[in-house]
């Protein structure tokens, strides 16, 4: 099992904050194992085992606490009059109106409160409104590279194959079959369909839905709009409205299967509300769902940085400058990294291309290619880098 560090080192620094902690990620990305993990530190810390209460709430055991007022019960039965309770609840979204629980737990003298949901719908309407100023939101994403190396050791090139090949969620580093590996994550993948998407936004037609999922997948990386999917599936005899494509990208990012990188105009400092692209949580599901066909390994690499800076803290935006485009605008504390992403550069003609958008930034920030290539092409103060080298650094901005 490999240690969530960037993760558990913000519990850590929270801990006995009077804050609600919230981890939030896709189904199976290891919130469960991360709370375990704080649990273990808590221990070596000296905490006793009577001051902790776990439940989860995907454990049938656990099945008559989905009950609000009897999870509350439940627990302040539990909490020590004088000494600090942590209380975690994971996939706490499976107890209606759990909000309320939750609030009334987090007023209580000596009570630290730590919270898990596999749906962003656990932080909008009401709970929002009613947790407002009292919440820090962790989010969650399956392994990195570093953290997948980390985990099945070998030989670099092998890790690399591996994990470009079935992604990052950690079980799958575990499961050498790959018949096996395919049922894992079709399970992973069925269970945000019907449980987190279907069933809560009560979508009847499911094949339209896989649809839109399966051309987002096909298009990762691509400038999309509703009204391009639309036209698109209509024109394949699946009828549909923008308006109904927009709810299921909405839905699905709600899920944490998907993630929106809007554009920024870098001359004209401002975010536009157009033309932007979508990235997967993991490409493992891209391949469960579409195999090997019209694979773009510029766009998979594309897929992965993404991820990657958004594990570092960064907020990602696609570059707009003049008629060109910068692959993605990561900005941190007042800070700027320019970033283009291909699979190789060495053709002159290609590195011509990349370079170019980068060459127009008249700022200082940093601008890198990465690229898979192992010979790097500097010019003009931009740096060539090769994303295994990237993906394995580590820089003071990887903090959450």
């Amino acid at each position: 099992m490999v240690l969530r560090e960037r993760y558990l080192d913000k519990l850590i620094q929270l801990r006995d904050k009077q804050l609600i902690k919230v981890v939030t990620g896709v189904r199976r990305c290891g919130k469960s194992t991360l709370l375990l993990q704080f649990q273990n530190y808590l221990k070596k810390q000296g905490v006793a085992p009577e001051q902790i209460i776990a439940l989860n709430f995907e454990d049938i055991v656990n099945e008559e606490l989905l009950d609000y007022h009897k999870l509350y019960d439940y627990v302040t039965a539990r909490l020590l009059p004088d000494k600090m309770t942590y209380i975690f609840l994971d996939e706490i979204q499976a107890v209606p109106e759990f909000q309320k629980a939750v609030d009334s737990l987090f007023i209580k003298d000596k009570a630290d409160v730590y919270i898990t949901g596999s749906n962003a719908y656990l932080l909008s309407g009401e709970l929002a409104t009613l947790l407002s100023g009292r919440y820090v939101e962790i989010q969650m994403l399956p392994l990195s590279f570093g953290e997948y190396f980390e985990l099945v050791g070998g030989s670099r090139r092998d890790a690399w194959n591996a994990y470009f090949q079935n992604g990052g969620f950690p079980y799958t580093a575990s499961i050498e079959d790959a018949a096996v590996r395919k049922d894992y994550l079709s399970g992973i993948y069925n269970t945000v369909l019907l449980k987190d998407i279907v069933a809560r936004k009560r979508i009847s037609d499911v094949a339209l839905l896989e649809s839109v999922i399966k051309f987002l997948f096909d298009n990762v990386g691509n400038v999309v709009s509703s009204k391009k999917i639309a036209d698109s599936l209509t024109s394949y005899g699946r009828k549909t409205t923008p308006v109904t494509v927009e709810n299921y990208i909405e839905a699905l990012m709600e899920s944490f299967i998907l993630y929106k990188a809007g554009r920024y105009d870098v001359k004209g400092k401002q975010h536009l509300k157009s033309l932007e692209k979508y990235y997967l949580v993991d490409i493992g599901l891209r391949r469960l769902l579409l195999g090997d066909r019209n694979v773009d390994i510029g766009h998979l690499l594309e897929n992965i940085v993404y991820l990657e800076l958004l594990r570092r803290g960064y907020k990602v935006s696609i570059g707009k400058v003049e008629n060109l485009e910068i692959d993605f605008i990561a900005e941190s504390g007042g800070d700027r990294t320019y970033y283009q992403v291909a699979a190789s550069v060495l053709d002159p003609g290609t590195f011509a291309r990349e370079i170019a958008p980068l060459k127009k930034v008249n700022d200082y920030y940093p601008r890198y290619i990465l690229s898979m290539d192992e010979i790097p092409m500097n010019e003009d103060g931009i740096k060539q880098l090769n994303i295994v080298d990237f993906l394995l650094s580590r820089t003071p901005k990887q903090s959450l």
